[in-house]
């Protein structure tokens, strides 16, 4: 990525309470020619060596998947990340992101793509020793070696702490000894190296490496799953499982460390996948709906469809801004703590960790944004979409799959507000100044300067209202429930949508303001229609929102003052959104798919 100099790069949630800059924004369209061609070699290797084979891949054929994530490693697309001394490509955060993007319409095998190189490799290469790093992470990276990472119980989800397996050191002090089991493991049933947790004692939750030929290590049958039929989904089982010391992965008890930061990137990554598989579920739609015919013309001339498509490419055109700003943060703070003497390890899990609410927003946004647009999906292609013939059928089945792993949607809308508190809290984010100065205003007379009639000056002025909305909720709800804040998940829930409608709306501006400086406002019409119908739809959600969050602790006086609050912080002027959203769709239809 060719790096600004002089850049205003925010801390992570800073973006609640400072203004960014439109220049600053990483977009899309800052590709380089290479990194176009990265995405182009992704897609064609999903088009050419995935695509003819999707039924045998979900029939789960002996060594299929395995011998494709070879093909892959051939050709680089497993070691983007992986630094050059560890058979890597050392290509940058945003040109991996772009990889992920590209292999994430391949079904089945996108899954155990991702998998691989994220959870399955990473921990090793960001928590190994040197030793263990110059044994694991070559094979890995080449596709010799396939990773896979044992987390999840049967009676431990998202409480991943409360895990039973437990390791105990031989009486030799030789190896460790595991014994439990794991559930619904990736790549599991052919997977060369496992990253597994595991209580020493019974207490400490350590990381360990185990390989696949450990003794008391034994695989259980694949399972019967809804969708991603072609991904080997297995138990792991562990009677005495003989791990040498030299295998324990980080600190003894710092296991929490591995699993907790390598969710961070998986949970952008995957928001990268998913909106490549969003991008090819709108494609497959804008196509049927340019094809079928119904009273003697295509069903994309009605307005009920033109609604549906506009609405799916809104919610990509968003979901894409917001990735790759966020994409492009981490990479600069990765860059800044190299610089500061950091080591790769370090750099990136603390470029990541100061962008955690940031990835949390994408991962709830990315894996909704397709499950929304392959139900939309389904639903133009009528009965055939119901039909296993049409391939958007599959799309259905394999999208559900991504609201639950990497963190339940539920457990990341909490997080983002719990991990913005405590930012507070510690003094790394100042909510308190900018809280106080919305309660102020909202006694104060409102502001009747000259308006300012700027390019989309009326758009940016709802989203510094937007962040009011949310200043004021969030103010409202510590002051009156205090510690008992954590236990009100609904209101916790309402705010996070808040933040994740924010968020997106100050990103599409920002992504539309600078395409602006580069093109002019003219060529840019249909972003400036995406723009304002997000922005638009986005006041009423949050009002919505923000009127149920003070409705469930608020009262009186109290109550009304607030609900007039978030009336003014909401309000937008009247704004044509059908006629908009036909101009986006009639753009759809007229390329035949997305191309924005």
């Amino acid at each position: 990525m060719q790096t600004v100099q002089n850049k205003s790069v925010l801390k992570g949630a800073e973006w609640l309470i400072k203004e960014s800059n439109a220049a600053d924004t990483f977009i899309r369209e800052d590709f380089t020619e290479e990194q176009l061609m990265i995405l182009d070699m992704c897609r064609q290797f999903i088009k050419t060596e995935v695509y003819p084979i999707l039924d045998r891949i979900d029939s789960l054929e002996p060594g299929l998947m395995r011998s494709l994530l070879t093909k892959a490693g051939e050709q680089g697309l497993l070691s983007t990340s992986f630094p050059e001394e560890y058979g890597g490509l050392a290509k940058d955060f945003v040109t991996s992101t772009i990889v992920n993007e590209g292999l994430g319409d391949g079904f089945s095998f996108s899954v155990a793509i991702a998998a691989h190189t994220g959870i399955g490799s990473l921990p090793i290469l960001y928590f190994g020793t040197e030793d263990q790093k110059q044994k694991y992470i070559p094979k890995l990276a080449s596709g010799e070696w396939i990773g896979s990472y044992g987390l999840t119980e049967p009676n431990s989800g998202s409480d991943a702490l409360s895990a039973k397996t437990t390791a105990r050191l031989s009486d030799d002090g030789k190896y460790y000894l595991l014994n439990g089991q794991k559930c619904w493991i990736t790549n599991g049933g052919f997977a060369d190296v496992y990253t597994v947790f595991a209580k020493v004692d019974g207490e400490k939750f350590t990381g360990f490496i185990v390989e696949r030929d450990f003794e008391g290590f034994t695989r259980g049958p694949e399972e019967h799953k809804m969708g991603i039929k072609g991904s080997s989904t297995v138990q792991l089982y562990f009677q005495d499982c003989k791990v040498p010391v030299e295998n324990v992965l980080g600190e003894i008890g710092k296991g929490h460390l591995i699993a907790f930061n390598i969710l961070n990137i998986g949970r952008l990554k995957l928001c990268a996948a998913t909106s490549q598989g969003a991008k090819n579920a709108l494609n497959m739609s804008v196509e049927y709906a340019t094809t079928r015919e119904q009273f003697k013309q295509p069903i994309s001339n009605f307005g009920a469809i033109k609604e549906k498509l506009a609405e799916m490419a809104i919610r990509l055109w968003a979901c894409e801004s917001s990735l790759y700003r966020t994409a492009a943060w981490i990479d600069e703070k990765e860059k800044e703590l190299s610089a500061n003497g950091k080591t790769h390890t370090e750099a990136l899990l603390g470029a990541a960790e100061e962008y955690a609410i940031e990835c949390a927003i994408l991962k709830v946004f990315g894996s909704e944004l397709l499950d929304f647009v392959a139900d939309e999906g389904v639903q133009i292609h009528g009965g055939n979409g119901f039909s296993d013939e049409y391939l958007i059928s599959k799309v259905y089945r394999d999208s559900r799959i991504n609201r639950i792993y990497e963190g339940t949607n539920e457990i990341n809308r909490l997080l983002i507000l719990d991990m913005t508190l405590k930012r507070a809290m510690k003094g790394r984010l100042d909510l308190m100044t900018p809280a106080m100065a919305v309660s102020q205003e909202l006694v104060s007379i409102p502001d009747f300067s000259d308006a300012d009639e700027s390019f989309l000056s009326e758009e940016k002025k709802y989203i510094q209202n937007f962040k009011k909305a949310i200043l004021l909720v969030a103010g409202a709800a510590v002051q009156k429930l205090m510690m008992n804040l954590d236990k009100e998940q609904e209101i916790l829930m309402h705010l996070a949508d808040m933040a994740i409608d924010t968020f997106n709306a100050e990103s599409c501006l920002l992504r539309t303001m600078k395409l602006a400086e580069k093109s002019g406002e003219k060529n840019i019409a249909i972003q400036t229609d995406i723009t304002r119908c997000y922005i638009y739809d986005a006041a009423d959600r949050i009002n919505k929102k923000a009127k149920d969050a003070l409705n469930a602790f608020a009262e009186g006086d109290e109550l009304r003052m607030m609900n007039i609050g978030i009336k003014r912080f909401t309000k937008t002027q009247p704004f044509n959104s059908k006629n908009a959203k036909r101009r986006i769709a009639d753009k759809l239809i007229a390329d035949k798919e997305f191309t924005l």
